[in-house]
This record gives structure tokens, sequence and C-alpha cells, in this order.
């Protein structure tokens, strides 16, 4: 959970101003989501 956290806090403050750039910033987060979920299953 520390870790979900930990990313949600960079991806907010990393995010491009660009839609595109913020698009990219999510789906690069959701990709960090789901490996770290299927590792910890």
């Amino acid at each position: 959970m520390r870790i979900l956290i930990a990313l949600l806090a960079v991806a907010g403050l990393a995010a491009c101003e660009t839609a595109e750039g913020f698009g990219r910033d999510v789906s690069k987060l959701g990709n960090e989501i789901t490996e770290e979920s299927q590792e910890a299953q």
C-alpha cells in the first residue's frame, strides 16, 4: 500500500502539462501498480 501511495504522489508531482503527457504518466502508473500487485500475489 505504501508503494501505491508513493507512486501516486510521484505521478502527481511529475505529471506533464499536456494531456498527452498526462495520459502517458497515468498509463505508466497503471502498469507499475499492476506489476506490484502481481508480485504481491
